[in-house]
């Protein structure tokens, strides 16, 4: 069983949401953390944040899809801190819209930009694999002990309107089982591990200012009655680090959404 107290992790898109209520945790817990997001003042203000706790960050501006940001942010880490335990790449954005929207006459008057879906590929999916490969680099090369976490999403099963985010969450889903069996082969999974946790509804500010009446749509079909707590997803994080015999798969936190009907 690993400890937290005293363990370094790097969290991308960590100046809000998921990945600043991951920091708050981690340093509640006694660990260190290193921040990256693309956004400056959002990560000072989480910096201020996390020290008014007591805590210890380390920020760093960082755009996911630039290698040498991510080799950057993984150095960081190594610098003040000497080692990284914990890598979450938690950095990611959504542009949903159909691929093609017909019209009632049956013709497509419009359709996806291919920028907006090269977008999203770019942030959720090359983002995390370079912060991942990175970060990877200085664990194996400094001998760190700890956990790979992506996170994934109920989207992966397949929603309509979110073609890209569905696509990049997908990948999420297989990445852990790749990336295990690398380790393997290498003799690294007794002291490095990958999996992915994949949240449905988290009540982020993004999400709790959606339009009302959509939102309670969406909470009906979450059996829980509620939406996931960011500080619920982070908890969860923290026990699939402590616990060495998770590995290599995708782990649901979401209130029971799939079961997807009352009956």
């Amino acid at each position: 069983m690993l400890e937290i107290k005293d363990s370094v992790a790097v969290i991308t898109g960590g100046g809000s949401g998921i990945g600043l209520s991951l920091a708050e945790y981690w340093v509640k817990q006694g660990g260190k953390v290193v921040l990256g997001d693309i956004a400056e003042e959002p990560l000072k203000k989480a910096k201020e944040k996390i020290e008014g706790m007591g805590g210890v960050a380390e920020i760093v501006v960082c755009n996911v899809t630039n290698e040498d940001d991510c080799g950057r942010l993984a150095d960081t880490a190594i610098e003040k801190f000497g080692q990284i335990n914990l890598v979450a790449p938690f950095a990611g954005i959504i542009k949903d819209g159909l691929m093609v929207s017909p019209d009632r006459e049956g013709k497509v008057q419009m359709k996806m930009p291919l920028s907006d879906f090269k977008m999203v590929v770019d942030i959720n999916l090359t983002g995390v694999f370079l912060t991942v490969r990175e970060c990877s680099e200085r664990m194996i090369n400094n001998k760190c002990k700890g956990l790979i976490c992506l996170v994934s999403s109920t989207g992966s099963l397949g929603t309509a309107g979110q073609i890209s985010y569905s696509s990049t969450k997908a990948a999420m889903s297989v990445m852990p089982k790749v990336i295990t069996a690398e380790f393997f082969r290498r003799g690294l999974s007794d002291r490095l591990r990958c999996i992915a946790v994949a949240p449905g509804y988290v009540g982020t500010d993004m999400v709790k200012n959606m339009n009302q009446k959509a939102l309670d749509r969406i909470i009906e079909n979450v059996p829980i009655g509620r939406l996931i707590e960011p500080e619920e997803v982070a908890m969860f994080v923290g026990d699939m680090y402590k616990n060495e015999g998770i590995a290599g798969d995708v782990y649901f936190i979401h209130g029971g959404l799939r079961l997807g009907s009352k009956g």
